[in-house]
């Protein structure tokens, strides 16, 4: 399947082009009104079905073709985040303050692509459902767009989602069954105690003293009661705890970010921190109120369709281009939430290794998708509908 990466590399400035534009006008969580008109209008004029407001913003584009009962779903992400550009580039940001800092903006075009090349080489059989999804970044766009209706709208058999992977060669291909990505839960914890004098701590409760103390016991969770063959993360990301140095503040507040790549394991450090938060607290005399946020599951993919997607990939690129099981990562993604309803893939595609400037890591302001993996991650798509939807 060469041709098909060739061809595409030949018509691929559009698309750069495209992604460029998208680059410069980045949308927050289901904020992205400008993304979303753009990728209707594409379709439309394409001649797909456009189905708009999922998710508030998100947009559905379906083609049919044949008579095949058969119905795939590829999902791209939209939303940018809300970081300070310092890339440099020609296209950058021209809005203070927001970037594509994970490459949305790449993923998004690179759907766009082939969704064009598809409607023009009608070499399928059955329904293409293109996912444009809002508010990845912590919004939660899947479970809105499947609570608006999209799977009942628009069924499937199967889906699947590709994203960048910085560190790894542009276009190379990264697979992995099963548990491939965390859950990831946002934990704030609110110490309360009893203010005073700075010089007369005897008189206060201090919860700073008590915050500093859950901080470091809070280390011994996954060191000494997760299974050290499992991953689990638990980080405390900020505490804030007075305004002067001769007062004992009243309160404290402590930020955890907590991930598992087991639901078991994922349970066991919600037991575990809410025991040690309360015990440690009562014994500086102090109240914690511990709130338990439930962010994104642990992403799952199906083994069927990983091996499926592995073909497809191993007959585009070759063996060499191609990570048939990759690491798992402790990032997490709202794509989980669709393969909890519909079995499917998540796949990485390299964005840049070494010294290169694809290299960055996402969430960095010196980020950039790398336009060289619009033509390969377009061709994979491809190559994917035309042998799921084969004729």
């Amino acid at each position: 399947m060469t041709y098909l990466r060739d061809a595409l590399t030949e018509r691929v400035g559009e698309f750069i082009q495209l992604r460029r534009d998208i680059h410069r006008h980045p949308e927050l969580a289901f904020e992205e009104h400008r993304t979303s008109d753009l990728v209707a209008a594409k379709l439309q004029s394409w001649g797909y079905q456009v189905h708009r407001g999922l998710g508030g913003t998100g947009v559905v584009g379906t083609l049919k073709r044949g008579s095949s009962a058969r119905k795939l779903g590829i999902r791209a992400d939209m939303d940018a985040l809300p970081i300070q550009e310092a890339t440099g580039a020609e296209w950058a940001s021209t809005l203070q303050g927001l970037m594509h800092a994970c490459g949305h903006d790449g993923h998004t075009a690179m759907l766009l692509a082939a969704a064009k090349a598809i409607a023009q080489a009608p070499e399928f059989d059955g329904t293409l459902n293109l996912i444009f999804q809002p508010a990845e970044e912590g919004g939660g766009g899947a479970v809105r767009m499947m609570d608006d209706g999209l799977f009942e709208h628009h069924p499937c058999d199967a889906v699947f989602a590709m994203h960048n992977m910085p560190g790894m060669p542009v276009g190379h291909l990264v697979f992995r069954d099963g548990a491939a990505m965390a859950s990831s839960d946002y934990v704030p914890i609110r110490i309360h105690g009893t203010g005073g004098h700075g010089a007369m701590p005897h008189r206060a409760a201090d919860p700073l003293v008590a915050a500093s103390s859950i901080v470091m016991a809070l280390q011994t969770i996954v060191s000494r009661n997760v299974d050290p063959l499992h991953t689990a993360v638990v980080t405390v990301g900020a505490l804030h705890a007075g305004q002067a140095n001769n007062v004992i503040p009243a309160l404290a507040t402590l930020e955890l970010s907590v991930r598992a790549l087991d639901p078991q394991v994922r349970l066991l450090l919600e037991q575990r921190i809410k025991a040690l938060v309360t015990a440690q607290a009562e014994s500086f005399g102090v109240r914690a109120e511990v709130e338990w946020r439930q962010g994104y599951c642990v992403l799952v993919n199906s083994l069927e369709q990983t091996n499926f997607a592995r073909q497809v990939a191993l007959d585009l690129v070759g063996p060499e281009r191609v990570t048939l099981n990759g690491p798992q990562l402790t990032g997490s993604e709202d794509f989980a939430f669709m393969l909890e309803k519909v079995p499917g893939s998540y796949l990485l595609i390299g964005n840049g290794d070494g010294d290169s400037a694809g290299a960055c890591m996402v969430h960095n302001p010196a980020y950039d998708f790398n336009d060289d993996n619009i033509a390969p991650g377009s061709a994979y798509w491809i190559a994917l509908v035309k042998a799921y939807l084969a004729v």
